[in-house]
């Protein structure tokens, strides 16, 4: 096993992006993530890639999306407004068919917000704010080791689907310091090794077939714009088979099942415990892919479950998701802080006893 260094979380992402491959970031300071670009302003340059401060989130996104099309593993990252600026060109990105590995550091609140832990950036996630028909497959760790096991695995799975794969932490994992083991390191593909990697890749060079690469969005036709859209599916199909990743706990006997992601997923397993020890057996969906979302994980549950709650830092975005993954066989409650208060454990505990009593 490799061995375990203390690292603040936001500087074990930057070092897992660097290990996972990616040469190419671009990006602007914005809290809670300023630790980012600022290690990677440090470090990628000596391992081989290039770091490059963008003049805002409007100019890092078409900077990525020209690098990813000549062929670079690219990962940006951003807090919340600032993703909502890339949002067009995301979209554009996924029309072109370009990977990217994006890293949201989410904030709290609508407009600006501030800058403690939120979750409302579940919608902008998962539904996309840009224009048109698009997706991007979204993992939420809920601890720095699996937030740099997912950066890590991100490449891979946006080449593949040749689309932007996100990764959502939030401001509280990116500031805090826990005990992380970093993956073996992945060589940067060099540039006359791009063809072999990449062979759609718009390189300056012909392609197979001695045909140049053309990587593109606007189809003018309407016939090639529909062709364009579907073909997109049928890639968004086979992920949503794929990539549907989550962790259940006590389904079987629970008369509360909670579902929570994230760093609210740490609080609800002591909220478990505590439920135990009050008598009341719960237990917990923690989806880890937020699109696609584990809707099957809630043919687990078992038949003494007498409540869903989700459990959020919104005004309840995911509970949407989890309402069609109960598809009415419960009653799907809500539990949540907003603002960038998190509950405690004892509230949520207290919380979910009442709501128990309240189905009596």
């Amino acid at each position: 096993m490799p061995e375990k260094i203390l690292m603040k979380g936001n500087e074990a992402f930057a070092e897992a992006a660097i290990r996972a491959g990616c040469g190419f970031y671009f990006g602007y300071p914005i809290t809670p993530q300023s630790e980012i670009p600022e290690y990677l302003s440090r470090e990628l340059d000596k391992r081989g890639g290039k770091f490059l401060q963008a003049e805002s989130e409007l100019a890092a996104i078409n900077m990525a999306y020209g690098a990813a099309a000549a062929g670079g593993t690219v990962f940006i990252s951003s807090s919340s407004p600032g993703i909502a600026l890339m949002q067009e060109g995301m979209s554009f990105i996924c029309s072109a068919g370009v990977p990217l590995t994006i890293l949201n550091v989410s904030r709290c609140g609508p407009g600006v917000g501030g800058i403690q832990p939120g979750q409302a950036d579940y919608f902008q996630a998962t539904r996309g704010g840009g224009n048109g028909d698009y997706r991007i497959p979204v993992f939420a760790p809920d601890s720095i080791q699996e937030a740099v096991d997912l950066i890590y695995a991100a490449p891979p799975i946006a080449d593949k689907y040749r689309n932007p794969v996100m990764i959502l932490a939030d401001g509280m994992m990116g500031q805090m310091m826990e005990p992380v083991a970093m993956p073996e390191p992945r060589p940067i593909i060099k540039p006359e090794d791009i063809p072999a990697y990449k062979p759609w890749a718009v390189t300056g060079k012909a392609g197979h077939g001695n045909v140049k690469n053309v990587v593109q969005s606007l189809y003018l036709q309407p016939e090639l714009l529909e062709k364009n859209t579907e073909d997109m599916y049928v890639k968004y199909a086979d992920a949503e088979k794929a990539l549907v990743r989550y962790e259940a706990k006590g389904l079987e006997d629970a008369e509360i099942v909670f579902v929570a992601f994230g760093t609210v997923a740490r609080l609800c397993r002591e909220t478990i415990e505590l439920l135990g020890e009050a008598g009341v057996k719960a237990g917990m969906i923690r989806p880890i892919s937020l699109w696609p979302f584990p809707y099957a994980a809630f043919n687990e549950i078992g038949p003494k479950t007498k409540v869903v709650i989700s459990v959020e830092l919104s005004m309840g975005q995911m509970i949407d998701d989890v309402r069609m993954g109960v598809c009415g066989r419960l009653p799907v409650k809500l539990i949540h802080r907003v603002g960038g208060l998190v509950p405690t454990s004892i509230e949520v505990k207290n919380e979910a006893l009442a709501i128990l009593e309240g189905l009596k």
